[in-house]
Formats: C-alpha cells, structure tokens, sequence
C-alpha cells in the first residue's frame, strides 16, 4: 500500500519518531512518499536524517511561482473542487492564530500537492501535528486527494484548538491519533461524539537499534559510561536532561535545583542535551549561578552521542510544564535508566512513582530538589531494579513495530476515499466560526 507522509519541517532533530514510524510501516511493506513543506536547508546532525532529507519532496523549495501556478491550474480545470477548498480556507482563517494569507498559502500548497499525491498512487495521506500541515491534507482531500488523518502530540494542540480549527480537522479525517490516553482525552474534548470512535491512540514507538546491549550500574562507576568501579568514589554522579530548550521542558528550574543542591554540598553533574531558542538564557543562567563546572549544553547531537549521555547517567531528568509524552523518557527507560519527572499529561502512563522512576507536581521546584537527591543517593541495586522495571515497561507499551502495525491496520481501513461529508449540526463543542 502506498502511503503520503506530510510535515511541516522534515527531517528535523527533535522529530527520529516520525523517522522511525516511517520506516517501521515500511519492514510492514508499506510504500511511504515524503512530503513537507520546509527543512531542505538546515543543519542536521544524524546521517539517517540526511539520507531522509535527500528522499523528501518539499513544497516551498521551488518559492512561491510553482505555488501560484498550481492554484491557477487548480482554480481553471477543478473550479468546483477549488471553490469548495477555497470555502474552507476562508472558514478556517476566521478567528485562527495565524491570517487569511497563510491559508490561502495552504490553499496553494494543497494544489500542489495533490497531483504529486496521484502521480505516487497514494490511497491516503497522514500529516503529524495537527496544524498547518494538517489543514493542507484536509484542503488537499477536498482538491480531489485521498482520506487523510493526523497525529496530535500536544501540548501546542491542546493549548489552541478553536484557533487551528481542531473539531473541523477531526469531523473530516479519516481517523485521528493520538500518542497517550491523556491526548485522546484532549481530543474527545473538542471532537462530536460521533467522531469520538475516529480518535485512536498509537503510541510513539523506540528504535531497537538505540537500545540494544545495555549496561546495568556499576555503582557511581557509570558515571564515566565505562563499567570500571575501581575509583567509583572519586566519581560525580551524572544526570542528562534530553530535549529542545524551551520554556515547556522546565530546563531554568533544573538549574536553580542543580545549584540548590550544590549548595547543600551535593556533588553531581547534568548534562543538558539538545538546543533551541531559550539557549541564550539557559546559559546566562548557569553562569549566573556560577555553575559551569556542573552543567554542561551539548546543543544539538545525533542519536548514538544521545544514547551515550544517558548510559553515563544514573538517570533522565526532565522536569516539563506541559508535555504529551517526551521520547527522551522512552529512550531512557529502554536504555534501563530511571526516569525524574512531573504529573502531566502522558508522562504517568508510562512513568510508575517509585517503581520506574520519581514523579513529581509540576513547578514544585523543592520537590525537584528532593527527587533529585533521592536519585543521587540511590544504590546501585536499587537503580539496577527501577532501571530494569523501566526497561520491561516501555518495551512492552512502546515497541516501534508493534505500535506501527496499529497505524498499518488503521491505514489499510481506510484506504478508500471517505463518503461525502454532511453538514454537522450546530453544537456547544464546534462554534460557528468552524
């Protein structure tokens, strides 16, 4: 079966799981043609993303002529399709987040999109994210492409779904998925109860490949990642937080609690792996603090140097204000390390309070302390047992294959173009301007 993946960027750095699932659909025999609408130009730090890259097809390379061009050919040859997307559009600027000119952008990268849809053979269309990208497969199917359906991650979904149009996204798609419980939940809030059935939850699956052959504790020795105790005593214990720099990861409370315990004469390291807009203050902040021999920023790494961090870690530390639920747990669960982190959204589906990790409220910045400390003062054998705990859990909710055999299923079911759709009737749940 031959299948059309649309991102609004891709590949990108924080985005393996969109890699992952697509080469998991295709060990299942699936035909995956990429699509998105940027990311031909910038920085990658993994070679399976740059081979990605050179596999997608993007709608802004060409600049805005192939875009015009298409929405007059579109307008000329399909006037009633057209007419009807161009409807849509204009409904869906009313009271969104972004202006009329971005949807009609849409608009024009639907036209182009659909007849690279028909010349691959796609029998459906899945966008990630349930923004622009999404509008674009929902104007497309209107153009004359196929049923399409979308992934929600959240928290962005969750936090403005009357200004991107959700309930119009979720009456039309095919189905829709989502990557917890918490984010079905999320969705059912602003889905017809008719529609309620089209929510399905896949979840987000881990790469064998990153987990293989790891190691248990050996005392503060797996520190260094290097399995000697000899001079276990001499060794600081690490910590890794893993994750874009931004406000909704909580990295600024994580230092103030590294620097809270060095005050109290705690040693420790954290090593915070990623980048992103709030690297300047991030930075501004350890050195303020004075932290700099405990903190180090790695900015952006691959895979294997991710993995590498976490194995030297007793544990992952991530202390979120608003999440769906971060791959950086999965992938340190499959790797058999502890997880630190917060009472929000997905993250208490597959982090078990003091069984797989340590789970605190969010913005509790003495209960960050605490649970950190906890951790640092652990015992080998106790971190050995939530580490294992950690391992089994993730692998039996999260394996790569199994949960892309659900997307498979659901793709298969609904390969053929939708009935036509019905005016819905008015409800609490969708307001007129949708």
């Amino acid at each position: 079966m031959r299948v059309a993946y649309l991102v609004s960027q891709y590949p990108k750095v924080s985005h393996t799981f969109i890699r992952r699932e697509i080469q998991a659909l295709e060990r299942q025999g699936f035909v995956v043609q990429r699509l998105a609408v940027r990311g031909w130009d910038g920085p990658l730090v993994d070679q399976q993303d740059l081979q990605e890259r050179a596999r997608t097809r993007y709608l802004l390379q060409g600049g805005a002529w192939p875009l015009v061009l298409a929405l007059l050919r579109c307008a000329l040859l399909r006037p009633v399709r057209f007419a009807r997307a161009l409807a849509l559009a204009l409904r869906m600027a009313v009271r969104a987040d972004r202006s009329l000119p971005y949807h009609l952008i849409y608009l024009a990268q639907a036209c182009l999109m659909v007849p690279w849809l028909r010349a691959f053979g796609a029998l459906h269309c899945h966008a990630h994210f349930g923004s622009n990208a999404t509008e674009v497969v929902m104007l497309a199917q209107v153009l004359g492409g196929p049923a399409y359906s979308f992934t929600v991650h959240g928290p962005e979904e969750y936090d403005k779904p009357l200004f991107i149009g959700l309930p119009e996204k979720i009456r039309r798609a095919a189905f829709v998925v989502a990557i917890t419980a918490f984010g079905r939940g999320q969705l059912w809030r602003w889905a017809a109860l008719a529609d309620w059935p089209k929510v399905q939850v896949v979840h987000c699956g881990v790469d064998p490949a990153f987990h293989a052959e790891t190691n248990g504790c050996d005392g503060d020795a797996r520190a260094n990642g290097n399995g000697d105790d000899s001079n276990a005593a001499t060794l600081v214990p690490r910590l890794v937080c893993v994750g874009r720099l931004c406000p909704e990861k909580g990295q600024l409370l994580l230092i103030d609690a590294v620097a809270t315990l060095a005050r109290q004469g705690v040693a420790l390291h954290l090593t915070l792996c990623g980048d992103g807009d709030m690297r300047p203050e991030i930075d501004a902040a350890i050195a303020r603090l004075h932290l700099q021999e405990r903190i180090v920023v790695t900015g952006w790494i691959d895979g294997a140097a991710i993995r590498t961090h976490i194995l030297a870690a007793r544990a992952l530390v991530l202390p979120s204000f608003s999440e769906g639920l971060p791959v950086a747990i999965m992938e340190a669960m499959a790797l058999g390390r502890p997880v630190i982190s917060t009472y929000i959204a997905g993250i208490p589906e597959l982090v078990v309070d003091g069984d797989t990790g340590w789970l605190i409220p969010s913005g509790d910045a003495g209960a960050l302390v605490d649970a950190m400390a906890r951790c640092l003062n652990a015992s080998a054998p106790q971190l050995d047992t939530m580490g294992a705990s950690a391992r089994q859990r993730v692998l039996a909710r999260h394996a790569i294959d199994v949960e892309a055999a659900k997307l498979a299923a659901l793709f298969r079911s609904h390969a053929k173009q939708p009935k036509a759709l019905t005016q819905p009737a008015r409800s609490r749940l969708q307001p007129p301007c949708l």
